[in-house]
């Protein structure tokens, strides 16, 4: 394919696509399966406690990727963002990060695709489906940034709509209009409910509240090719907080007042068995016989829009990368439509050898999905430091919060809680093999953190860099979409 002479990504990404790119990237297997586990765990109320919290603390992270998005919208922009305003070390090692996290995470998905499918069809080789997926969102993601932003956008709506519907049929059931008998709370009073296990409990599920809104940063991506980041980026923020916080809370309310949190059901969920989503009992006990299926349909639908997300963020953030030096020059360059197509064809390959090494070495594959378990939250200590940098900076060389196009939410309480919440989250992982002096645990779960520790203090060895004096930091307003070439 012949190149574009300006090497850059196009602007095709309307503001309803960016809206529902970061709405659809939080909703997904986290919501429709493995709710169900937080709640047999801490009870309804401390599920609900939990996500509300970790809702919270997400709104922060994104009003704060708002504020430097709207300031200098870029493709892959908060690892730009950490090299810009903090370290360029911060930024070389963020940016590498979030690339292996999604290109893992891609692998994991097409996986997960194939495990999904043997519902309907369980004698055909998973690997066929896995094919198929991989190819489907290599399609997608080749042809234009439109087509991304299109598919994804269809995907997310399916997996809004099914949680309209599963509202509305479980309040229709707590009421005994639907399933033959009242419900009412009678489950949040029912023994230990509706907070088992008190404030330790809240705070062990607290960890998995966090993996539920792992995506909801991809807004912070799409700026870069987005028509109008100013208008798109803080629309998206406003609507997505609200959204997830009214999905998740009514959604794990409804669950928790029709489930008993001493459901076996729920204490086996897991992210590949729809039978015993807390959606599908749901819908079962409501009267639907084709729940599972319908269940499946939309399960499916999320993992195929988790990858097809996660290859467009990998390349993205690949792509940025090489314009600051941090990767091969020709990880930049783009085709006619736009596409940075060395990158995708790069992530393309590590998520296919991945995949390989789940059928010919699992061990492997084991610790390639664990190095990549905490790279969200790290990505997220990266956004709320570059922000708690960005705005001092911005006060301290005399600028008025006037001038800025969109202000973050009670700046520095809301990436101080961030950063705080977040730390606490990846410190709380697996306490468990500390205290048992479990080292391969403890190397599974935390491998990620030394791995960005050795980019880090690698990069900033071999260049020399350090932490950007306040009054040196870069906060002028510009589009560096038109800088990348």
């Amino acid at each position: 394919m012949s190149e574009n002479s300006n090497n850059h990504v196009k602007r095709g990404l309307k503001t309803r696509h960016v809206s529902m790119i970061a709405l659809g990237g939080s909703i997904g297997t986290g919501l429709f399966v493995a709710s169900g586990s937080v709640i047999s765990q801490a009870g309804p109320g401390g599920a609900l406690v939990a996500y509300l919290l970790m809702g919270l603390m997400v709104y922060f992270l994104m009003t704060s990727l708002g504020e430097m998005a709207t300031n200098t919208p870029i493709s892959g922009s908060f690892a730009a963002y950490a090299g810009k305003y903090v370290d360029p070390a911060l930024g070389f090692a963020m940016g590498w990060n979030y690339w292996f996290n999604w290109a893992i995470t891609v692998a994991v998905d097409i996986s997960t695709a194939a495990l999904v499918m043997k519902f309907w069809l369980p004698h055909m080789p998973g690997w066929i489906f896995s094919a198929i997926t991989l190819a489907l969102i290599l399609c997608v993601n080749a042809l234009s940034v439109k087509s991304f932003g299109e598919t994804e956008f269809w995907m997310s709506l399916i997996k809004v709509v099914t949680i309209f519907i599963f509202l509305a049929v479980g309040v229709l059931t707590i009421f005994g209009i639907m399933g033959g008998h009242y419900i009412g709370l009678s489950n949040f009073t029912y023994k230990q409910a509706p907070f088992v296990g008190g404030l330790p409990m809240i705070l062990a599920v607290f960890v998995v509240a966090g993996f539920s809104f792992q995506g909801t940063e991809l807004v912070g991506i799409t700026a870069g090719e987005s028509d109008n980041p100013r208008e798109a980026v803080p629309r998206a923020i406003k609507d997505v907080f609200w959204r997830i916080i009214l999905f998740y809370i009514l959604a794990i309310f409804v669950i928790g007042a029709i489930i008993p949190y001493t459901s076996p059901d729920l204490l086996g969920s897991s992210a590949t068995d729809v039978a015993i989503s807390p959606f599908t009992i749901v819908f079962k006990r409501a009267g639907l016989a084709a729940a599972a299926s319908v269940m499946n349909a939309v399960i499916l639908t999320s993992v195929i829009s988790s990858a097809n997300s996660g290859m467009y963020a990998s390349t993205r953030m690949l792509y940025s990368m090489a314009h600051q030096g941090f990767a091969p020059k020709s990880m930049g360059k783009t085709n006619r439509r736009g596409i940075p197509i060395a990158a995708l064809a790069v992530t393309t390959v590590i998520a296919l050898l991945t995949f390989i090494t789940s059928i010919e070495g699992p061990q492997i594959y084991l610790w390639l999905v664990a190095a990549s378990g905490l790279t969200g939250f790290i990505a997220w200590v990266g956004i709320a430091l570059s922000h708690y940098r960005f705005r001092r900076a911005f006060i301290k060389q005399g600028h008025s919060l006037d001038e800025l196009k969109y202000h973050a939410t009670w700046f520095p309480v809301g990436p101080i809680i961030t950063l705080i919440l977040c730390i606490l989250v990846i410190c709380g992982q697996n306490i468990t093999s500390f205290a048992n002096l479990d080292w391969e645990q403890i190397g599974i779960t935390y491998i990620s953190v030394p791995l960005v520790l050795i980019l880090y203090i690698g990069y900033k060895i071999k260049h020399k860099t350090h932490l950007i004096p306040l009054d040196k930091v870069d906060v002028s307003p510009s589009d560096l979409r038109d800088e990348e070439k």
